[in-house]
């Protein structure tokens, strides 16, 4: 598709394709990476530069589906060994920061067959299973886990596979309408389809957990006997075929069962399990969710780049009446434009950096540590995929009108971003748990009291306010919990909640800007250390002012503090303003994709027909 087909007219301002500033290389190579840069992101960056992943204009919803499958084969093809790519946490994740702007449908799919679908074979024995039909994509692999009337709460799900013991094998069925598996991509759209289920394993009459079972839903003729498919209506975001799916006794053979050494069934039906409980057994079976985690929030991460991307290129672009007679000055020269989008900045550096501290720790946890690094993906998931609503819906706002229109890269963005908050446990309720298990289970550590003479520009004062924030939280919700009605569990957890959840939220934001304070000293030129510190010192700034009253009333800020906390953050602005275009550039988005962008480009999105 030609600029011409977008109808972009071309203004005065920053253009997709000049030349990088040396400062945004040295920030791109701190974002992406450094050594890793090439291998891990240099793939998908080149990818999303070609023309097969450009916006099309006029699909109708049937068609944009079919175009995300058509691009998971273009992704596919780039790929030396899918197996092995889907049991690298890095590279997964990377793929999906890329994508995820230039295809919120592709993103999903990509998601679920990748991670959900061919990372549950990984982690489970493969024995002597043919994979190379899902590693090819002559059939595409899908995951069916949440149910109509089972969402947050799959552990209590209905979905039944029964051992016969005649067979050897399974009867896979749905046995009440409210346990039809809900929204999985199930349809003929994209091929024939093969799906992992989560079932309860059933073994003369008894309920032995929830366990995975590979299940070939259709092939080149249909949806095979047993299979139930109902497209469910078009939702918020790209288009993906979702649907209701049920099984009718569906057969399965023995080597269907996925197992490892959570379970593993003896041909007599014996289980046998290293873990104690169905519980456990069952989250052991769906552990690929905590990568999806991961790959939710890098999607959304990277949707948020590529909007703050395209809006600072456009606030350098569109030029708006000056202070004197005939005189025209970009919009990003008002500080009610730019600091917004430099707030947006500080913000997505900081979730960048958080990403990349779990995705490592996710790749080199243990056994011993498995829970926390888990309760970290679940708490950063939240955080980065609510904060990546907040930046695209301002950029949008910031791009006015023109931000209305999908040709400029923007318009889509937030809603995709709603299928991360909820895909992989909806935000909330994850961060819920979490929130019960750090009331107590959790030591925030806040250190010493800082010196008398601690100011605002200190960046170890500032994230130790930030530290003392969590603490204050932990200990109220404590408080809240001691204090609660007795023999009233439900009601001792709602007098708990609120204190427990902004815990949860300070601990998300100290996290983030512990990540960030380290990134800032890895540089060696000094102009990017600066530049990385001042832009950190804003995030805490920024998340520090809700809590000023706190702080000061535990005497943790004195009233000269918080007197002077909003001339710091203006001082900051001033100095980081001008290098505005430089820290969105380290983006480092490929000038292809962005001169096919009217707006990032200067330019206008006028008719597509010529008007009379």
């Amino acid at each position: 598709m030609t600029s011409e087909t977008l109808g972009t007219k071309t203004t005065s301002g920053t253009q997709a394709g000049d030349q990088a500033h040396p400062l945004a290389d040295d920030l791109a190579h701190l974002l992406f990476e450094g050594a890793r840069r090439d291998r891990t992101h240099g793939v998908w960056r080149t990818a999303i530069s070609g023309r097969a992943f450009a916006y099309r204009p006029g699909l109708s919803a049937a068609e944009r589906t079919a175009l995300s499958y058509d691009r998971l084969r273009l992704v596919n093809d780039r790929l030396d060994d899918p197996l092995r790519f889907a049991a690298d946490p890095h590279r997964l994740a990377a793929l999906h920061e890329w994508i995820g702007p230039v295809d919120g449908g592709l993103t999903t799919l990509a998601s679920i067959h990748y991670n959900l679908f061919l990372g549950s074979l990984v982690d489970h024995d493969q024995g002597d299973r043919d994979l190379s039909a899902f590693s090819s994509l002559r059939n595409t692999g899908t995951f069916l886990c949440t149910e109509l009337e089972h969402g947050n709460d799959v552990a209590a799900m209905e979905t039944v596979a029964v051992f016969d013991r005649t067979s050897g094998g399974f009867h896979l069925h749905t046995p009440t309408p409210g346990a039809q598996k809900f929204m999985p991509n199930t349809t003929l759209t994209g091929g024939p389809k093969t799906a992992v289920v989560a079932a309860r394993l059933v073994v003369d009459g008894e309920d032995r957990g929830v366990f995975l079972f590979l299940t070939p839903l259709s092939d080149e003729t249909g949806h095979l006997p047993g299979v139930t498919v109902r497209r469910l209506p078009e939702r918020t975001g790209t288009p993906v075929d979702h649907a209701l799916t049920s099984f009718d006794h569906v057969w399965l053979p023995r080597e269907a069962l996925l197992e490892a050494e959570h379970g593993r069934l003896a041909p007599d039906g014996t289980l046998t399990s290293n873990l104690g409980n169905k519980r456990k057994r069952f989250l052991r079976s769906i552990n690929r969710v905590t990568m999806g985690k991961l790959c939710m929030s890098a999607g959304t991460l990277g949707m948020a780049r590529a909007a703050l991307a395209i809006a600072v290129r456009h606030a350098h672009s569109r030029l708006i009446a000056g202070p004197r007679a005939a005189e025209r000055i970009p919009v990003a020269a008002h500080r009610s434009h730019h600091s917004r989008l430099l707030d947006g900045l500080a913000t997505a550096y900081a979730m960048t950096f958080l990403h990349r501290t779990v995705v490592n720790r996710f790749a080199a946890h243990t056994e011993e540590d498995r829970e926390e690094v888990e309760r970290l993906a679940a708490i950063a998931k939240g955080w980065i995929t609510w904060q990546a609503r907040t930046i695209t819906t301002e950029c949008r706002e910031r791009c006015g009108a023109q931000g209305l229109f999908p040709a400029n890269g923007i318009s889509e963005l937030p809603g995709n971003i709603e299928g991360g908050i909820t895909a992989e446990g909806d935000n909330l309720v994850i961060w819920v748990k979490a929130a019960s298990e750090m009331v107590f289970g959790h030591d925030p550590r806040p250190p010493q009291a800082p010196p008398a003479d601690a100011d605002l520009t200190d960046l170890v004062f500032l994230r130790g306010l930030l530290a003392r924030v969590e603490a204050i939280w932990q200990q109220r919700a404590r408080t809240a919990l001691r204090e609660g009605p007795s023999g009233d569990p439900v009601g001792r957890w709602n007098t708990t909640s609120e204190a427990a959840l902004e815990m949860v939220s300070a601990h998300a934001q100290l996290q983030a800007a512990n990540a960030f304070a380290r990134a800032s000293e890895r540089p060696t030129d000094p102009r990017t250390r600066r530049l990385l510190r001042n832009l950190c010192r804003l995030f805490l700034l920024r998340h520090l002012r809700a809590h000023t009253g706190d702080l000061l009333a535990e005497g943790h800020l004195s009233p000269d503090h918080v007197r002077s906390l909003p001339k710091a953050r203006d001082a900051l602005i001033t100095e980081l303003a001008p290098q505005m275009t430089t820290l969105a550039d380290a983006f480092d988005f490929p000038p292809e994709m962005l001169s096919r962008i009217p707006i990032a480009g200067g330019g206008t999105v006028e008719p597509l027909e010529p008007t009379e």
